[in-house]
C-alpha cells in the first residue's frame, strides 16, 4: 500500500505544498456557520450533516438545528420526534438517530465532552474514520486524516494514485497519503483546505487547475493526466419500485398519517398511507382500498385516477409513486403509530422529502 504513493511524495516539496494550501485556505475560505469557533459539537453536528448533502442545503438545517439543540446535553435530552422533524429534507435519516444516541453516550459516558482521543472518539456510534478524524483535526488540533470522496479525489491528482476511490479498501491508501502529508502545527486548516479545495477548485469533471493554490505540487497536472483521475468505478444498478399512495381526509378536514416501522428505510418518520402497487388488481384503487381496510380497517373511497406522480431516489433504489386522493368513511382506532391531524398539527410532523412532495401536489390540485 505504501509503495503507491510513496516513490511520488518524494517528488513534491512537502512543506511547500502546506504552505500554499493553508495560505489559500486562510484567505479564501467560505463564511460557513460552523466555522464560526471550534466547538467540537458544532464540527459534529455539521459533518454528519454535510455527508451526501450540499454546503448550500445544509447552512440552514445547521442553523435551525443547533439553535434548537445548542449543545449536547439538549440534543441528548429531547424528544426523538422534534429532532426528527428538525432534520426534515435533508434525508439519510439513520444520520441523526445515530447522532443523538451517540451524544447520549457522550453525556453519559464522558460527562458532555466529545473526547479527544481517536479509540474513544471511533466507538461512538455513526462515527466513522472520516468523521473522528475531522472532528479530532478541526476541534482539537490533534493530527488525524479526515478522508472523504473530496480528498480522495485532491489526493489521488496530487500523488497520482490511480486506486479506485469507490472501493471501500482504497480509503486505507489514502489515510496514509493524508497522514504523511499532514501539517502537523495546523492540522485543522490542512483538513479544511483540503475539503475546500475538493468542493471549489478540484472537481470531479472540469477541474480548475489554473487557479489551484496547489498546482505546481500537483504530479497528475504535470503530466497532464488531472481529468483522467480519481479512478472511480459506477454503482450498481438501482431496484425501482412502483407504490401507491392516498391522502385521505375525513368530514372534519383531518388526514390520514402513520408512523414508518422503527427500523429500516426512513424508520420512525410520518407518512400518508402507501403501499407496493404490484398490479395483481385489476385497478390500484382497489388495490389501495382493500390495502387501508386490510393494514387500518380504514373503510375508503379512493378516487378513480391518481392527481400525482412522485419519483423518489435513494442510493439503492427508486420509488415510483402513483398518489391519489380519496375520503374515509366511518371511524378509524388511532394509535401512537396512527393518527387523523388537520393541516395544522400535521406541521408538528416529520415527513420524508416524497411525502412532503405528495401534499404540495395535494394542495395545488
Amino acid at each position: 500500500m505504501a509503495k503507491i504513493f510513496i516513490d511520488n511524495l518524494e517528488k513534491i516539496d512537502i512543506e511547500g505544498f502546506q504552505q500554499d494550501l493553508i495560505n489559500w485556505f486562510q484567505a479564501e475560505q467560505r463564511t460557513l456557520p460552523w466555522r464560526e469557533n471550534k466547538d467540537p459539537y458544532r464540527v459534529w453536528v455539521s459533518e454528519i450533516m454535510l455527508q451526501q448533502t450540499r454546503v448550500d442545503t445544509v447552512i440552514p438545517y445547521f442553523n435551525n438545528f443547533v439553535e434548537q439543540f445548542p449543545t449536547i446535553n439538549d440534543l441528548a435530552e429531547a424528544d426523538e420526534d422534534k429532532v426528527l422533524k428538525a432534520w426534515e429534507g435533508l434525508g439519510y435519516y439513520s444520520r441523526v438517530r445515530n447522532l443523538q444516541s451517540a451524544v447520549k453516550e457522550v453525556k453519559e459516558v464522558y460527562g458532555g465532552i466529545v473526547p479527544k482521543d481517536p479509540k474513544e472518539i471511533a466507538k461512538l456510534k455513526g462515527v466513522g474514520p472520516y468523521t473522528a478524524g475531522a472532528i479530532l483535526s478541526i476541534a482539537y488540533g490533534v493530527p488525524e486524516p479526515a478522508v472523504d470522496g473530496n480528498v480522495m479525489r485532491v489526493f489521488s491528482r496530487i500523488l497520482s494514485i490511480w486506486e479506485d476511490i469507490a472501493k471501500p479498501a482504497s480509503r486505507k491508501v489514502f489515510e496514509e497519503a493524508v497522514r504523511a502529508i499532514i501539517a502537523k502545527d495546523n492540522p485543522s486548516d490542512f483538513n479544511q483546505a483540503l475539503m475546500e479545495l475538493g468542493a471549489l477548485i478540484c472537481t470531479p469533471t472540469s477541474p480548475s487547475c489554473l487557479l489551484c493554490p496547489v498546482r505546481e505540487h500537483c504530479i497528475a497536472f504535470h503530466e497532464g493526466k488531472e481529468r483522467e483521475l480519481p479512478i472511480k468505478t459506477k454503482n450498481k444498478k438501482t431496484k425501482k419500485v412502483q407504490l401507491a399512495a392516498a391522502i385521505l381526509s375525513t368530514d372534519d378536514g383531518r388526514y390520514l398519517i402513520r408512523k414508518r416501522p422503527a427500523k429500516g428505510l426512513l424508520a420512525n418518520l410520518w407518512e400518508f398511507p402507501q403501499c407496493e402497487d404490484d398490479h395483481t388488481f385489476t385497478s390500484t384503487k382497489r388495490h389501495l382500498q382493500e390495502y387501508l381496510l386490510k393494514e387500518h380497517a380504514a373503510m375508503a373511497e379512493v378516487e378513480n385516477a391518481a392527481f400525482g406522480k412522485i419519483e423518489h431516489v435513494f442510493s439503492h433504489l427508486v420509488w415510483n409513486i402513483d398518489v391519489y386522493a380519496g375520503r374515509i368513511e366511518g371511524e378509524i382506532d388511532q394509535t401512537d403509530t396512527v393518527k387523523l391531524v388537520t393541516e395544522e398539527e400535521m406541521k408538528e410532523f416529520a415527513f420524508p422529502v416524497s411525502h412532503q412532495k405528495m401534499w404540495k401536489q395535494y394542495k395545488e390540485k
